[in-house]
C-alpha cells in the first residue's frame, strides 16, 4: 500500500515535470516559477540575444507554451483575444476574437486581459473579466464558451485558470459573490460552484497538492484563509487561517512547505485596531431600527466619505457581512507564512496551530509570488527591494535593491539556469545570480525593454519568453 501511495504521488511529480517542459500555465508548474532550463543569456534587450520579436495587442497575461505553440491573451476596443503563436519564429498563426459584452472597473495596473490561459496541449482556456470562460482547440477551433459576472470587484480580476484531471478550475473573489468553479474542461458543463461568502476582493491563482491518503487537492488562498478542496468533490477539506484581508500573489510549495503571502492596505504591524461588535454598533447607531447602518448613522465621517470600501455589496447601508469583513481587515496583519505540509500527513479541519512554522513581516511584495529557489525564499517588492530568506526559518539572508530598476513591480520573479529575472513595470528586466542555500545574490544586468511589462516570463527549450505591453520576445544565448 506504502509503495502504491508513493506510486501515486510520483506520478502526480511527473505529471507536473511535463508541464514544466511547456510551461502550461501562470508561471509555469503549479504556479512555483521555477524550470530546469540551462545556457540562458546573462544580457537580453531589445537588441541581445533576440531569436524573434513579434508586435501584439496590449494585455498583461503572461505567455504559455505546448512545445510548439505560445498562447497570450490581449484586448482592442470592444474586442478580447487569444492569440496563438509559433514558437520557432513567432508568426500569429490565428487569433480569436469575442466581443467584450461589458467594461468593469479596473485598477490602473490591471487589464481587461490580466489572466493567464492554461494549456494540456490539445486545448487552451482563457478568462476574461468582462466575458467569463472560452476554450479553443490549438488549432484554434472553438470548444465551448461559459459566460460569468459581472464581478464586483473594484479592481477587475486576476486569478489565473488552472487544470487538473479533467477539469478546469478556477476561482473567483469579489466584494460579494465569491466563488471557486470546476467545469469539464471538454464540455464546460459546471460540475461544481462553492460560494465562498467570507471571501472579498481577491487574485490569487490556485495551486495543486497531492496527499498520500487522501486524494487530489486544490488550495485556494483567499481573505484571512487558504482553502483545501477535494478537486473531485469540491468539499473542503482543510484551511489554515492567519492570512490578510487582500491576497495578490501565488502561494508556492517545496521542500514539505507551503508558502502564502499576503500583503493589504492598513495591515501592516503595529496598524492593528479592536473594531466594536456590530451589535454594540446597532444599538447605538441605527436610528430607524432596520437592522442596518447607513451612510447618515455611521458615526466615523472617514468611513462615509469611503462607502464603498465598507459596503460590500453596494447597497447602500451596512450589514453584518460588511461588518465582520470591516473588523477582519483591521485585525490581521500582513506577512509572509510558512506551513509545514508533508504529503504524508492527515490534514482535516483548521491545521493553522499545528502547520505553522514561522511568519515574516517586513518588506512585503504587494503584487509578485514568492519564488522558492534552492531552498531559499525570494521576496520581490515594489522600489525594486529584493529580499532572500531561509526557507527552513524564516531568517533574513539578504536585502538589498535591484539598483537600475527601482520601479514597480507587478511581474512574479522567476528563476532558472542558477539565474532570478525580475521585470518592473516600466520594462526594466534584472537578472539576478543565485548562490544557492547561502542566499547570496549578486546583479549580472539590468536590461530596458524602453515600454511597459506587466507579464511574467517564461521559459522553455533554453530560450527566455518575456512580453511587454506592445511586444512579445524569445530569447537564446547566442552562438555567435
Amino acid at each position: 500500500m506504502t509503495i502504491f501511495r508513493l506510486s501515486l504521488g510520483l506520478l502526480f511529480c511527473l505529471s507536473l515535470q511535463v508541464n514544466a517542459q511547456t510551461w502550461s500555465q501562470f508561471r509555469g508548474p503549479n504556479g512555483a516559477g521555477v524550470a530546469n532550463e540551462t545556457n540562458l543569456p546573462t544580457e537580453l534587450s531589445p537588441t541581445k540575444n533576440v531569436v524573434w520579436k513579434t508586435a501584439l495587442p496590449a494585455g498583461h497575461s503572461s505567455p504559455v507554451l505546448t512545445k510548439d505553440k505560445i498562447f497570450v491573451t490581449a484586448h482592442e476596443a470592444e474586442k478580447l483575444l487569444v492569440i496563438a503563436l509559433n514558437r520557432a519564429d513567432g508568426k500569429i498563426i490565428w487569433q480569436r476574437e469575442t466581443l467584450r459584452p461589458r467594461k468593469q472597473e479596473l485598477h490602473k495596473s490591471n487589464s481587461p486581459a490580466s489572466p493567464s490561459v492554461v494549456t494540456d496541449g490539445q486545448s487552451v482556456y482563457a478568462f476574461f473579466t468582462d466575458f467569463g470562460l472560452l476554450a479553443y482547440s490549438v488549432e484554434g477551433k472553438e470548444l465551448w464558451r461559459l459566460p460569468l459576472g459581472p464581478f464586483n470587484n473594484p479592481f477587475g480580476m486576476g486569478s489565473s485558470p488552472i487544470l487538473a484531471d479533467d477539469k478546469l478550475l478556477l476561482n473567483c473573489d469579489s466584494e460579494s459573490g465569491s466563488f471557486f468553479l470546476a467545469v469539464n474542461k471538454k464540455t464546460g458543463k459546471v460540475i461544481y460552484r462553492n460560494e465562498r461568502r467570507e471571501a472579498t476582493r481577491g487574485f490569487s491563482t490556485p495551486i495543486l497538492f497531492k496527499p498520500e491518503k487522501a486524494p487530489l487537492q486544490v488550495l485556494v488562498a483567499g481573505s484571512l484563509r487558504l482553502s483545501a478542496y477535494d478537486v473531485a468533490t469540491g468539499k473542503e477539506m482543510w484551511f489554515l487561517r492567519g492570512l490578510t484581508w487582500q491576497i495578490k500573489p501565488t502561494p508556492v510549495m517545496g521542500k514539505g512547505m507551503l508558502y502564502v503571502l499576503g500583503w493589504a492596505g492598513g495591515a501592516d504591524p503595529g496598524q492593528q485596531e479592536t473594531i466594536p461588535p456590530f451589535a454594540e454598533m446597532l444599538g447605538k447607531y441605527d436610528g430607524d431600527k432596520n437592522g442596518n447602518l447607513s451612510k447618515a448613522e455611521v458615526p466615523d465621517p472617514k468611513m462615509a466619505r469611503s462607502w464603498n470600501d465598507f459596503d460590500l455589496d453596494r447597497d447602500g447601508t451596512l450589514g453584518e457581512r460588511d461588518w465582520h469583513a470591516y473588523q477582519a481587515k483591521r485585525a490581521v496583519v500582513n506577512g509572509i507564512l510558512a506551513f509545514a505540509l508533508e504529503t504524508s500527513m492527515s490534514l482535516q479541519g483548521d491545521m493553522t496551530d499545528k502547520l505553522l512554522r514561522w511568519r515574516f513581516e517586513k518588506m512585503l511584495p504587494n503584487t509578485p509570488s514568492p519564488l522558492l529557489y534552492q531552498d531559499v525564499l525570494y521576496l520581490l517588492k515594489e522600489g525594486g527591494i529584493l529580499t532572500a530568506l531561509d526557507a527552513a526559518t524564516g531568517k533574513e539572508i539578504k536585502r538589498g535593491r535591484l539598483t537600475g530598476a527601482l520601479g514597480d513591480y507587478y511581474a512574479s520573479p522567476v528563476a532558472s539556469d542558477g539565474k532570478l529575472f525580475a521585470l518592473s513595470e516600466e520594462g526594466k528586466l534584472t537578472i539576478i545570480k543565485t548562490s544557492g542555500a547561502g542566499g547570496e545574490w549578486e546583479i549580472l544586468s539590468v536590461n530596458d525593454f524602453g515600454e511597459a511589462a506587466h507579464a511574467t516570463p517564461a521559459f522553455a527549450d533554453g530560450k527566455v519568453y518575456v512580453r511587454t505591453h506592445k511586444t512579445l520576445y524569445c530569447f537564446a544565448q547566442s552562438t555567435k
